[in-house]
């Protein structure tokens, strides 16, 4: 004889019986509530994060008699435009401006000022990560700790060897490279100090990667170069592409390192000379904006061409696979 069991008897099966229960309203209402509120903070900060930035474009293309007596909210009510300003900044000698050199320059410094340190932190956070040597960790400390060492230091030994070469006593220990008055001390200074801090942050991406990724290469017969290639550089490209944002912005931006290394208009970059028209011409509010917003093309267009990256790039790491 056979017994039967009913639902009621059954917790499997009345759970299996039961109907979906339906949201609450309460909970939805707070939900879209928390959402709403969320998202009206977010634009609000967006909105005031942006005025100054429309204030300098919007300045940057009024005449010059608006820009003196009125503020730069009125264009929105006189639409009064012209590009005066910038053909005056950008090439115009009678002007002061003369700033198209001095991006090329920029352009010059910036770029292996940037390329050059993330490809060497790379390569060194590979090998202080999957490489066996002896003093890889003191190696590694060493290098941390010159994070602590303060730039201004290093500026005054920095141009003394690059003008005159390194020398104990009377023994040459590094000679005379040449390299003064040329855009390569500028981005070497740049290169020098960005090293630290980039292989300490792809060091720590690097080295979270999982040890099985390593062995499978080794088992496959892979040397070092064609692991790092094949294997950790596509996993890191998000970690890079922040670093490559961080160092663009800190050597586009940078005044110190250019206006100590900078020699005038064949090598210092823009960012000098824009701390000369502030001095020289402070009067001639339209063309501080035009040269303002000069600076800002270039790394708005880097970032916002590596922003999917980025959110990715700072998260790397903080969590374990």
């Amino acid at each position: 004889m056979t017994a039967t069991v009913t639902p009621s008897e059954n917790p499997l099966a009345e759970v299996l019986t039961e109907e979906p229960r339906r949201p609450s309203r309460i909970g939805v209402g707070a939900h879209l509530h928390k959402t709403l509120t969320t998202k009206f903070v977010v634009w609000t900060i967006v909105a005031l994060w942006s005025i100054p930035t429309v204030g300098l474009l919007v300045s940057s293309i009024r005449p010059e008699r608006k820009v003196k007596t009125t503020g730069w909210w009125t264009f929105f009510v006189d639409h009064q435009t012209t590009l005066q300003n910038y053909r005056d900044v950008l090439a115009d000698r009678a002007s002061g401006g003369q700033m198209g050199a001095y991006f090329l320059n920029s352009i010059e410094i910036t770029i292996p000022g940037t390329v050059v340190p993330v490809v060497i932190a790379a390569f060194a956070a590979y090998a202080f990560s999957w490489m066996t040597f002896k003093g890889r960790d003191w190696l590694f400390v060493a290098v941390v700790a010159l994070m602590v060492v303060p730039l201004q230091m290093a500026l005054i030994p920095l141009l003394q060897l690059f003008t005159g070469g390194a020398h104990i006593f009377s023994i040459t220990i590094i000679p005379d490279l040449g390299l003064s008055n040329s855009v390569a001390t500028i981005w070497i200074a740049h290169t020098i100090f960005a090293l630290p801090l980039a292989v300490f942050l792809l060091r720590n991406f690097i080295g979270s990667l999982p040890r099985e990724l390593m062995e499978a290469a080794r088992v496959d017969g892979a040397s070092h170069l064609v692991t790092f290639v094949r294997v950790v550089l596509p996993l890191a490209i998000p970690a890079i592409a922040s670093l490559v944002i961080f160092q663009f912005l800190w050597v586009w931006n940078d005044l110190l390192v250019g206006l100590v290394f900078g020699s005038g208009k064949a090598t210092a970059p823009m960012t000098v000379r824009l701390a000369e028209l502030s001095g020289d011409r402070g009067q001639d509010w339209q063309r501080l904006t035009s040269g303002a917003f000069v600076t800002m093309i270039v790394p708005l267009i880097v970032f916002f061409s590596l922003q999917r990256y980025f959110v990715r790039g700072l998260l790397s790491g903080s969590v374990k696979s």
